[in-house]
């Protein structure tokens, strides 16, 4: 429709320098050219605006007389309207699009606005979190520098209290030696006038003493022959009535024989009552350590028997290391002891067998503590040399631990000492029936004690000894990870909580606890629990022994380090024979068997 209107016509071209233009009359003058050259250029755009040109009117109308004719003439002007519409559509949809835009800038803007504050709130929580930090670590050293001058002035004034003691012990002792050196020069004074002065009155009446002494003996001389004259005399008048009056004889002869009956039932009825005594308070010449409370021990020790009395039972584990594989079936076993005392039903033998301190006689202990029951522990070296006593001692181990109310777990600590073959090895003959005695006392499960044996070579017990084993565990030295958890914990028991508690000349430097102890395991390979448990007290000895005090990484590397050596030294010093008998030792890099193997360790 552009074409109807006349939007498409060019407009008329604008002439400057007194040109004639298309538009302007054709009767206009010259002067009248003249005066609109001379108006100026926004006065002629004024002008232009009032001008009309009537030739677009003119094919406009044309145009629309042509339309009006056209049969078309009603389609074109539908098709103009939809196109209209579709440019107001397409106008609108910009408008919607433009308008999203809009909001998703805005959108955009927001999330970008939220994400910068969050920056901002993190960056502000850090600077907060470092101030913090630095503030804290401010006052965690001026703390530290506060609690040193604190020790300085205290170590101070305990120098000086300490000098001010010495010297006035020193003034003491020296007024001390004076008095007594004053009193001692005057005892002898007064002693060489007391001996002067008797020797002359001595002197004096020697005469009348020697008279003195000559009658004195005479008188004891008569007293005597008197008394000797009346004796013999009562004597003979008493024998000679007894001999003839024959009543009294028999009377004689009898009392005699009930006074000597008398004499010999009260020795009888004295060695059972002993034994009972000993049986029921005492305890056994061959148990060396019980928790067992027997009466003179309570007398004595008043304040532990109430302690042993109000304990409860603790963690069969507690403070045992172990592989985390066998701490079930160690938990089973002190679960079915501790169930066993309480249905008093059989105990069962356990053998624990393996390299010496690896923490069996531990273990021995922690599991009759758990279960509640008493234990005792005897060494098989204290049975030899007992020679025919052995016997008898071994029954009255067995008769105590009958008596006991709670159930006696018996330990025999070096159990193949007096327990070994009686067909292959060399042994006495007491030493063979101690040995019948402990078979014959074990022959058959007891609802009263548990038999628990330790021994370095469980090969050289006697046949009959291990049909009467129900358990056997083997204690093989710790492994990497072991001997590591070993090494954090002595650590922290020898070195950090005397270093915390805040101990007298202890202290330890910074460096990396983890990182030491890892290495120290590794340098720590073959040696046992008890070995490992050593290293704490040498870290203690290494701290007493410096000039500061302080415990270093260097000093502990090297305490370790010696450790290892030493116990080199004594794995070379081993005999074949040695070897052979301890196969445990030199051969605990062999991986053991599973259901069977324990690693436990002593605190």
């Amino acid at each position: 429709m552009s074409w109807l209107l006349g939007r498409n016509r060019q407009q008329p071209t604008e002439f400057s320098g007194g040109v004639d233009g298309p538009d302007k009359p054709e009767g206009q003058t010259a002067g009248e050219r003249g005066n609109d050259t001379q108006l100026t250029k926004a006065e002629r755009k004024a002008m232009e605006a009032y001008r009309f040109d009537s030739s677009a009117l003119e094919r406009a109308a044309d145009a629309a007389k042509t339309l009006e004719r056209s049969r078309h003439a009603r389609e074109a002007l539908e098709l103009s309207k939809m196109q209209e519409s579709t440019r107001q559509q397409e106008y609108t949809t910009k408008v919607k699009e433009y308008e999203a835009h809009i909001e998703q800038a805005k959108v955009e803007q927001k999330r970008i606005d939220h994400e910068e504050r969050r920056k901002t709130l993190i960056e502000e929580t850090k600077q907060q979190q470092q101030r913090a930090q630095y503030q804290d670590q401010l006052s965690r050293k001026r703390y530290e520098d506060q609690l040193v001058q604190q020790q300085r002035v205290q170590e101070e004034n305990l120098r000086k209290q300490e000098e001010s003691v010495q010297r006035q012990e020193a003034m003491r002792r020296q007024t001390i030696e004076h008095e007594i050196e004053m009193k001692e020069k005057n005892r002898l004074k007064l002693l060489e006038h007391e001996l002067r002065a008797k020797a002359r009155v001595d002197r004096e009446n020697r005469d009348i003493n020697l008279e003195k002494i000559r009658l004195k003996a005479q008188e004891h001389r008569t007293t005597v022959l008197e008394g000797i004259k009346t004796a013999g005399s009562v004597i003979g008048a008493g024998a000679e009535a007894m001999l003839t009056d024959w009543d009294k004889v028999l009377t004689a002869a009898g009392g005699l024989s009930l006074l000597a009956l008398g004499v010999y039932s009260a020795k009888g009825a004295t060695g059972v009552i002993s034994r009972y005594i000993e049986a029921r308070i005492g305890k056994p010449t061959l148990v060396g350590e019980t928790s067992r409370f027997a009466f003179l021990d309570a007398l004595k020790h008043p304040l532990n028997y109430i302690k042993r009395l109000r304990s409860k039972p603790t963690d069969a584990l507690q403070g045992v290391v172990l592989n985390p594989k066998l701490e079930e079936r160690l938990r089973d076993i002190a679960i079915a002891t501790k169930n066993t005392r309480i249905n008093r039903g059989l105990y069962r033998n356990v053998l624990m067998h393996g390299p010496p301190g690896t923490g069996k006689t531990m273990f021995a202990k922690k599991l009759a503590e758990h279960s509640g029951m008493d234990f005792a522990i005897m060494t098989g070296g204290d049975v030899a040399p007992m020679g025919k006593e052995g016997v008898t001692a071994i029954h009255k181990v067995f008769d105590w631990s009958n008596t006991s109310r709670r159930g006696l777990l018996l330990f025999v600590d070096e159990a193949d000492a007096f327990l070994r073959k009686r067909s292959s090895e060399k042994i006495s003959e007491d030493l063979r029936a101690a040995l019948n005695a402990f078979l014959y006392r074990t022959s058959e499960q007891n609802p009263k004690f548990m038999l628990v044996l330790a021994s370095n070579t469980p090969e050289q017990f006697d046949y009959a000894i291990n049909d009467r084993l129900d358990e056997m565990v083997e204690f093989i030295l710790p492994g990497l990870e072991e001997r590591e958890r070993l090494l954090r914990l002595y650590f922290d028991k020898y070195v950090l909580q005397p270093a915390a508690s805040g101990a007298k000349r202890f202290k330890l430097d910074t460096f990396d606890y983890g990182k030491t102890c890892v290495k120290m395991a590794e340098m720590c390979e073959g040696m046992s629990g008890r070995e490992i448990s050593k290293l704490g007290v040498a870290w203690q000895a290494a701290v007493y022994a410096s000039e500061d005090g302080v415990l270093t990484e260097k000093m502990v590397l090297d305490r370790c380090s010696d450790a290892a050596q030493q116990h080199k030294q004594k794995m070379a010093w081993l005999s074949e024979q040695e070897r052979a008998d301890h196969k445990s030792i030199t051969g605990a890099s062999e991986p053991p068997k599973p259901p069977l193997t324990l690693t436990a360790n002593k605190l």
